[in-house]
């Protein structure tokens, strides 16, 4: 590839950045917590969606001590409605973490990130990219999107192989708001529906889903000190049964057993 290709490849996605890029609150900060927070938030629900909630998470538990010493209840209680709770509950893990072992600082580097509960290679590269301006790449659905379209790639292509082509248009010390760029222009350009490329995995539908029902039964935890099986039973019938013994073993909920009494179940503290 020639470096006019890249430039004006480069220039094409700033271009359209200046004139309708999207503005967020977690693009107002460059504190590497509050980066960690919203990328997590950001990995499987839309950004409006999360727009609307990273600001009272942000009160709520504004640093890393804040979020390891709550209680997994608040957490879940803070993270409700945003989905998947086990990212909730793996961000305070993260937190607890960084507070034992780095001094309360999030890590910088994508080698140490990506050691932390719930980051993987995309996030363990973005943090440090959105926090620190660091001059690596990363590719998530929307610049994979963006990378296959532009450049005529088979959908096929390797993670390892689009990983280098992103690295080779990166255009050096302006890492934050290049990859920013992209986000918007895959977003609001280049979507699926314009380009007709599928993402890598496809999700289920949500409603009457193993994830549906995960919902509804740690919502229903979250708003009391907890309930019996019968209980959750009657409310979603033997599915509920089912969800909870996964949620007991992810450490999500807790069953109590009294003499006498059916389960119990509740969210942690």
């Amino acid at each position: 590839m020639e470096r006019r290709e890249i430039r004006e490849f480069q220039e094409k996605v700033f271009s359209f950045y200046r004139e309708k890029g999207r503005r967020f609150p977690w693009r107002e900060t460059t504190d590497r917590y509050a980066v960690m927070v919203s990328e997590t938030m950001l990995q499987q629900t839309q950004a409006e969606r999360v727009a609307a909630r990273f600001p009272e998470w942000m009160d709520r538990f504004p640093d890393i001590v804040s979020l390891a010493d709550s209680s997994l209840r608040d957490v879940l209680g803070c993270w409700s409605g945003l989905g998947y709770n086990s990212r909730g509950q793996r961000l305070q893990r993260c937190a607890r973490i960084v507070a034992d072992h780095h001094g309360g600082v999030v890590p910088g580097s994508p080698g140490e990130l990506i050691r932390l509960p719930g980051i993987g290679a995309y996030t363990s590269r973005s943090i440090p990219i959105f926090a620190d301006n660091l001059d690596i790449a990363t590719v998530d659905t929307n610049i994979r999107r963006i990378l296959i379209h532009e450049f005529a790639l088979p959908e096929s292509i390797a993670p390892r192989a689009l990983l280098d082509l992103a690295e080779r248009l990166l255009p050096r010390g302006r890492s934050r708001d290049w990859h920013n760029a992209l986000m918007d222009y895959g977003a609001l350009v280049l979507t699926g529906k314009r380009t007709g490329i599928r993402p890598r995995t496809k999700q289920s539908p949500f409603k009457g889903s193993d994830r549906w029902y995960r919902g509804r039964v740690i919502s229903e935890l979250v708003g009391r000190d907890g309930m019996l099986l019968g209980e959750l039973e009657a409310a979603y019938g033997r599915r509920a049964v089912d969800v909870l013994a996964r949620l007991e073993e992810e450490g999500l909920v807790e069953r109590v057993e009294e003499a006498g009494r059916e389960p119990f179940f509740r969210i942690p503290e």
